[in-house]
């Protein structure tokens, strides 16, 4: 059975490959949830984030405990105005909703499957107001992206070792059951208040909706990817996507974290690579095994990239070192190198 995506994210939008470039349409913004407004048994208390896809909240449950609630609300779909609770949907715009609502939902089920401390819980998932609503367990922290703009990029090498070696556990559980997150980057891993990360918003829904299913409507919904982070299968080629697509992005983000910005985005890099090793960049400020970790992650074509997150994992707990690909004249230069070095070692000239 392959690895199926996960559904949700709220990513950037980036450029569209030709078969599912959607038509244009107006710009429009959902106004939330009012303060105070009660939902099902959750009181909404404020707006945590509002994205084109989604809209989150902070919100109490009966026994007053702080939850995050996400709403499926794409802005390029539906509008709710003020004073609305119910979101108003054009009638061509109806079937693709239906079936975004629907993978929406399934995204709630496939992850109150999981029950991990590095993969963000969901404790509950319903259907009120027309749309679809995730309850997940709040937690107090911040993003690595905030992590990293503090910090201007000089994260030490202690902190990426041990974060991401916590961080591929949860990721680990997530392929296991058989589901791809499909946009790791340093905005969807949470750091705790106690320095443990968390693998948050996941990104497959865009992707899914945009390339899956045949009712009417569906290739109005962009698929959704984060430029830098998302490997070149997920521009186009979908059917090559694995768990080597979430580990590019995952080398991407160990990259983000030395750099203090994204590598060149995976499809520029196919036109034209311009992508700097980082065991160039970065000598001798990390350990050349970090290093060659990273470009071994980003390696463009997927059979070149670690497998599993397991092979991955090795490499970040120093138990094996990372596969490193020579170019064939850097291959020919290092045999000519030995073979006078033991030239040297016998006595023989290597004119000889």
């Amino acid at each position: 059975m392959a690895l199926q995506p996960l559904f949700g994210g709220a990513s950037t939008d980036a450029t569209l490959t030709p078969d599912i470039e959607p038509r244009a349409m107006p710009t429009q913004s959902n106004q939330p949830l009012p303060d105070g407004y009660k939902l099902l048994d959750y009181r909404i208390d404020s707006v945590l984030s509002c994205g084109g896809f989604s809209i989150v909240y902070l919100a109490y449950d009966v026994n007053d405990q702080p939850v995050a609630i996400k709403e499926y609300l794409p802005s390029h779909l539906v509008l709710r105005r003020e004073g609305d609770v119910l979101p108003s949907i054009a009638d061509d715009h109806v079937a693709t909703f239906r079936y975004g609502l629907k993978c929406f939902f399934e995204e709630g089920r496939s992850l109150a499957r999981l029950s991990h401390p590095n993969v963000v819980r969901v404790l509950n998932f319903f259907r009120a107001n027309e749309t679809v609503y995730l309850v997940m367990r709040y937690e107090r922290g911040r993003t690595l992206q905030e992590h990293i703009q503090l910090r201007r990029g000089a994260i030490s090498e202690n902190f990426i070792r041990h974060a991401f070696a916590q961080l591929l556990n949860g990721l680990r559980e997530v392929h296991t059951n058989r589901l791809l997150h499909l946009d790791i980057k340093p905005a969807n891993i949470y750091v705790r208040n106690d320095g443990t990360p968390l693998l948050i918003d996941f990104g497959g829904a865009r992707q899914t909706l945009a390339a899956e299913g045949d009712g009417p409507g569906k290739k109005m919904l962009k698929p959704m990817y984060t430029p830098g982070f998302a490997p070149p299968e997920q521009y186009r080629d979908r059917q090559r996507l694995g768990p080597w697509s979430d580990i590019y992005a995952v080398g991407a983000t160990i990259h983000a974290c030395l750099a203090g910005m994204a590598p060149q985005p995976a499809d520029k890099r196919l036109e034209d690579d311009k992508y700097q090793p980082a065991t160039r960049l970065w000598a001798g400020k990390y350990s050349r095994q970090l290093l060659e970790t990273i470009d071994w992650c980003l390696e463009l074509d997927h059979l070149q990239r670690p497998q599993s997150v397991f092979e991955l994992q090795k490499v970040l707990l120093r138990q094996r070192d990372p596969v490193v690909r020579i170019p064939v004249a850097g291959l020919l230069g290092a045999m000519q190198s030995r073979l006078q070095r033991v030239a040297c070692a016998l006595g023989v000239s290597s004119k000889a």
